[in-house]
C-alpha cells in the first residue's frame, strides 16, 4: 500500500448541491460526474438518495453510467436509508455506501437524544447492515471535531471491526484550527489499535476560512483520503476546495510528500463547469480558478513575469487547463479557427454541438469587434449545456425610463408557432418576465439575480445567473447577451424551460411534445 497516495473523494453533487440557492437537474448532475471523472477523482459522491426521488435519480443515473471512479451514495446511520442508497447505487462498476451518525455530544443531546452507548450500538449495526449490500462502506463521525476524544476512539475501532474500509473524521460546523485538527488526526493514528485497517478521511468546512489549512494538516498527520467539492462550494461558508488541495499537493510536493492522480489540465474546465451549472459565480480572486489568479497589474510584476515567469508566478496556468493564447477572433474567422480555440481551451464538440457554438459565434462578432477566450467559454456553456428549449425568445422591445412605466413587448416561439404577450413592471425586466408569465403561463418569483462582466469593454457580453422558484422548486437560470435587458430574460426562460424539462421527465413522457397549435 501507497502510504504516499492521497485519495480525492468530491462531494460536490452532495454537499456542494447543499448549497442556498443550487438545484441541479439530472442531466446537469451526470454532466458534472462525467467531468469529475476526465479530471481523474477517486470517489465521487453522487448525492443522498433518501432525501428525495430527484436526489435518487440522479445517483442512480450516475452509477449507471460513470465507470472509473468510486461512486459513493450518502445515507443515514439507519436501515431504510442504507437500502435505499444500496437501490441508488447497486449498478455501480465500484460503489460505495456512506453512512454516518454524529458523535459529539452536543449533537447526541440536542439533535439525536441518545447516549453515548446508543450511539455506539447505532454505528456499529449501521456498518455492519450496509457491509451486507456492499464491500466498501464508509462511516463518518459527523462533528467529529468536538467529540470526546475517548469516545471517538472507540467508535472508530468498532466500526472498523464491524467492516468499515473508510472512517470519515469531519471538522463539520469548521470549527478546527490546523495545529489542533492535525493533532486531533494524529491522535487517531496513535490510538486506535486498528486503524490499520481503514483509510482514514477528513471532511473539513470553511467557516473560518480553514477548511484547506485543516485538511492538509490532516493529510500531514495520517489522513489519506480528502473529502472537498469543486469551487469550495457546500453548506454555510462551503467545504475544502478540491483544486486548492490538488495544487497545494502539487505545488508543494517536496513539502508534503504526497501525491494525487488526476488530469491536472481538466481542473480549471471543472471548475467552470460547476459554477455555469450551479450559478455559482467564483469570485475573482479566487486561488487558482479566479480570474485574477494568473493576472498582473503591478509594473513590478508584469517586468518580473515577462523576465522569468516563477518570480511571481509559482504554478504554470497551462498546467490547470488555462490557456493563454493570443490569437484573435472575429467575425471573419472561419469555423476551423474556431475549433483549434476551442480544443486550445479543453472543449472537444462533436459536430451538432460545433455547428450550435460555431452560428451563436458568429452572432456574437457582428456585435464584438473582438471574441476572447471568456467569450468562447459563455458561447459553450449557453450552447452544449443548455436544456432544451420549450420557449424561445425571439423578439423584445423595452419602453422605460424615469417618468414612464416600464413596458416591454415579447414574442416567444413554442414549437413553429410564434406567442406575443406584453406587461408592465416595476423596471423593465420585471415587464419582460411578467409578459413571458402570460405567454406561458408558468409564474416564477427570482429570488437571486447576478450580473456578471464576461469580458472588459463596452460591448463585453453580460452573463446572467437567476435562482427562480416555480411551484415551491428553485431552478437556476442563465442568459447571455450583449444586452444586459436580454441577458436576463433569457436567464428567466432558461429557469422556465428547466421547469418545463423537469416536469416532463416527471411524468415519464419521452414522446414529442405537443406542438404550438395544440397548446393553444
Amino acid at each position: 500500500m501507497d502510504r504516499n497516495r492521497i485519495y480525492l473523494f468530491d462531494t460536490t453533487l452532495r454537499d456542494g448541491e447543499q448549497s442556498p440557492g443550487v438545484s441541479l437537474n439530472l442531466d446537469e448532475k451526470l454532466e458534472i460526474a462525467q467531468q469529475l471523472n476526465r479530471l481523474g477523482v477517486d470517489v465521487i459522491e453522487a448525492g443522498f438518495p433518501i432525501a428525495s426521488p430527484g436526489d435518487f435519480a440522479g445517483v442512480q443515473k450516475i452509477a449507471r453510467h460513470v465507470k472509473g471512479p468510486v461512486i459513493a451514495a450518502l445515507s443515514r446511520a439507519n436501515r431504510r436509508d442504507i437500502d435505499r442508497a444500496w437501490e441508488a447505487i447497486c449498478e455501480a462498476e465500484s460503489p460505495r455506501i456512506h453512512t454516518f451518525l454524529a458523535t459529539s455530544d452536543i449533537h447526541l443531546q440536542y439533535k439525536l437524544q441518545k447516549s453515548r452507548e446508543e450511539a455506539l450500538v447505532q454505528a456499529v449495526e449501521a456498518v455492519k447492515y450496509a457491509k451486507k449490500y456492499c464491500s466498501d462502506v464508509e462511516f463518518s463521525a459527523e462533528d467529529a471535531s468536538r467529540s470526546d476524544m475517548d469516545f471517538l476512539v472507540e467508535v472508530v475501532e468498532k466500526v472498523i471491526e464491524a467492516g468499515a474500509t473508510v472512517v470519515n473524521l469531519p471538522d463539520t460546523v469548521g470549527y478546527a484550527v490546523p495545529e489542533e485538527f492535525g493533532k486531533f488526526i494524529r491522535t487517531i493514528m496513535e490510538r486506535v489499535p486498528n486503524v490499520d485497517k481503514a483509510i482514514i478521511s477528513v471532511h473539513c468546512h470553511d467557516d473560518l476560512g480553514m477548511a484547506v489549512t485543516n485538511s492538509l494538516a490532516g493529510i500531514m498527520n495520517g489522513a489519506r483520503q480528502v473529502e472537498c467539492a469543486v469551487n469550495g462550494i457546500g453548506e454555510r461558508a462551503g467545504n475544502a476546495s478540491l483544486e486548492e488541495i490538488i495544487m497545494a499537493l502539487y505545488t508543494r510536493r517536496s513539502f508534503y510528500e504526497k501525491a494525487v492522480a488526476v488530469n491536472y489540465e481538466e481542473i480549471y474546465r471543472t471548475s467552470r463547469l460547476v459554477s455555469s451549472l450551479t450559478g455559482m459565480v467564483i469570485q475573482p480572486n479566487k486561488a487558482i480558478v479566479g480570474k485574477n489568479a494568473f493576472a498582473h497589474e503591478s509594473g513590478i510584476h508584469q517586468d518580473g513575469v515577462l523576465k522569468e515567469r516563477s518570480t511571481y508566478e509559482i504554478m504554470s496556468p497551462e498546467l490547470i487547463g488555462l490557456s493563454r493564447s493570443n490569437l484573435v477572433l472575429g467575425k471573419h474567422s472561419g469555423r476551423h479557427a474556431f475549433n483549434e480555440r476551442l480544443q486550445e481551451l479543453g472543449y472537444t464538440l462533436n459536430e451538432e454541438e460545433l455547428d450550435r457554438a460555431f452560428n451563436s459565434f458568429k452572432e456574437l462578432a457582428d456585435k464584438k469587434k473582438e471574441v476572447t477566450n471568456d467569450d468562447l467559454e459563455a458561447l459553450i456553456k449557453d450552447q452544449v449545456w443548455a436544456v432544451p428549449e420549450r420557449f424561445k425568445l425571439t423578439y423584445l422591445h423595452i419602453s422605460s425610463g424615469t417618468s414612464i412605466v416600464p413596458t416591454a413587448t415579447v414574442k416567444l416561439a413554442i414549437e413553429n408557432m410564434v406567442f406575443e404577450a406584453a406587461a408592465t413592471g416595476d423596471g423593465p425586466v420585471d415587464a419582460a418576465c411578467h409578459a413571458v408569465d402570460k405567454i406561458t403561463d408558468i409564474y416564477g418569483k427570482m429570488h437571486d439575480y447576478k450580473l456578471v462582466a464576461v469580458s472588459g469593454g463596452k460591448d463585453a457580453l453580460g452573463e446572467v445567473i437567476s435562482h427562480i422558484e416555480i411551484e415551491g422548486e428553485k431552478f437556476n437560470g442563465r442568459g447571455l447577451s450583449t444586452d444586459i435587458i436580454e441577458a436576463s430574460v433569457k436567464s428567466y426562460i432558461n429557469a422556465i424551460n428547466k421547469y418545463y424539462y423537469e416536469q416532463q421527465r416527471h411524468a415519464g413522457l419521452n414522446q414529442p411534445e405537443p406542438s404550438g397549435e395544440e397548446r393553444s
